[in-house]
């Protein structure tokens, strides 16, 4: 009787729980130095910002402004990217870059054209199948 109940709880609830989408990534790397050329940074709003992040933290000095996208938003790389695409202090790479690309996620993202990595978007009704 008291699994009855916590079931109807649990089934009231979940109407007020959004849909949690999970992605994974699935591929291999091509290095082709697409990510390290094109990388968004998701707590750095201004050029003012970034620059005082470099200050923080001197890892962030490896990495320049190097535009905007069409929404505005600021597109970093990393200076130590070779023309053949590859790192050129591989040995010294940051955690962020070893660990390229997380291997879930739970945030829509997306990869450049042409990467080895592909995301699989895994909803509710995945798990219910």
């Amino acid at each position: 009787m008291l699994d009855f109940f916590e079931n109807i709880k649990n089934e009231f609830l979940s109407y007020f729980v959004p849909e949690k989408v999970e992605y994974t990534i699935e591929g291999e790397c091509k290095k082709c130095g697409k990510c390290c050329n094109y990388m968004y940074s998701f707590d750095t709003y201004t050029e003012k910002e970034f620059k005082f992040m470099q200050l923080l933290f001197p890892s962030y000095r490896r990495f320049y402004i190097k535009g905007r996208d069409e929404n505005g938003n600021l597109i970093f790389a990393c200076k130590y990217v070779t023309d053949e695409g590859l790192c050129s202090v591989y040995s010294k790479r940051l955690p962020m870059c070893k660990k390229y690309p997380a291997k879930k996620i739970y945030y829509p993202g997306a990869l450049h054209e042409g990467c080895g990595y592909k995301i699989v978007k895994k909803s509710f009704n995945d798990y219910l199948k």
